[in-house]
């Protein structure tokens, strides 16, 4: 994408200062909060120029971060993956209201032959965030395909689906099987040929791929994962190339995906899906389920892969964004989101993980992982498959109240106001941007 200065695209030089200012002192000194991150807003098809903060990862001794550096985005990866799949619905050749036995007939077992793909897609499938035996498959260095095999054959839902709302990695993997089993090719095969090699997007990737290792960012890990060999720094997870989490990407890079949703499924000269498709994928779905409650559909909004910004709940985009925006955000301490309104997007990497951080107080485990679950400490959430602990813990899916003070959406809250048409006088001076 073109850079522009922040006052050639209506944002406030000063106020989105204030974003880099927060993030120059979190990055900071020898015991900063976060080792490394960047930033990137946009606007009108434009970005600043992204900034870079820290260092390469949290050791010591590591090198300044790098301009190239490449960030492990987490959960941002699933609407990519949903967007793969919305291009075999512009085909003809996946519907989103059929059945996913359809494509994968024995899934069906443990009585989940009601589920219909759009479930998958909205999170309302009843299948887990992570399988109960993530943790052992992962030491093994599984590959994708026995996630997968567990997925369909050993899993039993929460729930009947389209009657609750629970945060689902798995349902996003039988997604990708779908996309395998329909094209032949892997998902991050197909997502190369069709969606970052037409865009050129030689930085993105689904798994370490052909990036430089060089380049990547390292997180900060929990202590009791940092010893083992499947962890996210690991050459294992790194390749794995998980369709709900093993996205690499550079803030440029991700910025002309973040444009492309803006630009109603185009970028420059190429159009990868039309805009009726990223209206569907960016309009609150769940009010298409007749079973599932109204508050569920009113206040946990979701699009085809991405979340609809939910003001009042705490792990919404932040207090100045408006309702019209829509984003994700990623375990790994990244977020991004993109405001169809004003055309504007921002994007936070960063590498500290959102969680787990333990409680001072009360026996109760908070998930965001199922929107408002609320679970005893000796009962097992799905993230607890990821950061297993012996006492109560606020969930990574909380990531508003990691450290207890910072998140990516401190930081977003300055440069949502930067953006904001009351601080940016010159924005009713912009002429619309063309689609």
């Amino acid at each position: 994408m073109p850079y522009a200065n922040p006052e050639e695209i209506a944002i406030d030089r000063r106020r989105l200062q204030a974003a880099y200012a927060l993030l120059d002192h979190l990055t900071t000194g020898p015991d900063a909060a976060i080792p490394g991150a960047a930033i990137a807003v946009g606007r009108h098809g434009r970005l600043v120029e992204p900034r870079f903060f820290g260092r390469q990862g949290p050791q010591d001794g590591a090198e300044p971060i790098r301009r190239d550096s490449c960030f492990l985005l987490a959960s941002i990866t699933k609407p990519v993956t949903y967007l793969a799949a919305m291009l075999l619905v512009e085909r003809g050749l996946l519907n989103l209201t059929d059945h996913v036995t359809d494509y994968i007939p024995d899934f069906g077992a443990h009585h989940k032959d009601q589920t219909l793909v759009l479930h998958l897609f909205t999170h309302t499938s009843g299948l887990p965030d992570m399988l109960a035996n993530n943790i052992e498959l992962r030491r093994e260095h599984a590959p994708l395909a026995r996630f997968v095999e567990c997925t369909i054959h050993d899993t039993v839902p929460m729930f009947v689906a389209g009657t609750n709302v629970s945060y689902q990695s798995m349902g996003t993997l039988m997604v990708a099987e779908i996309v395998r089993r329909i094209t032949g090719r892997p998902l991050a095969e197909f997502l190369e040929q069709e969606l970052f090699g037409p865009l050129g997007l030689a930085s993105t990737s689904l798994g370490s791929g052909r990036i430089d290792p060089a380049r990547f960012v390292s997180l900060r890990l929990p202590a009791d994962s940092a010893d083992g060999d499947y962890h996210w720094n690991s050459p294992y997870w790194r390749q794995l190339g998980s369709p709900w989490g093993g996205l690499f990407s550079t803030p440029d890079d991700f910025a002309a995906i973040c444009q492309l949703m803006l630009a109603g499924g185009k970028l420059g000269d190429t159009r990868i899906v039309s805009p009726a498709t990223v209206e569907r994928m960016t309009n609150n779905r769940l009010d298409e389920l007749p079973d599932l409650p109204e508050p569920l559909r009113r206040t946990q909004p979701w699009g085809l892969g991405w979340r609809l910004n939910h003001p009042a709940a705490p792990d919404s985009f932040g207090d100045l964004v408006s309702r019209e925006t829509y984003g994700h955000w990623g375990a790994t301490g990244t977020m991004c989101w993109i405001d169809p309104l004003r055309q504007a997007f921002c994007l936070v990497f960063t590498s500290t993980p959102l969680g787990p951080i333990a409680r001072k107080a009360g026996a109760a485990v908070e998930c965001g992982g199922g929107g408002n679950d609320v679970r005893p400490a000796n009962r097992r959430c799905p993230c607890r498959a990821i950061w297993p602990r012996n006492r109560a813990y606020w969930c990574g899916r909380r990531p508003r109240r990691f450290f207890g003070r910072w998140s990516p959406a401190a930081a977003t809250e300055s440069a949502w106001a930067a953006i904001s048409p009351e601080l940016a006088v010159t924005f009713s001076k912009l002429p619309p941007p063309v689609l």
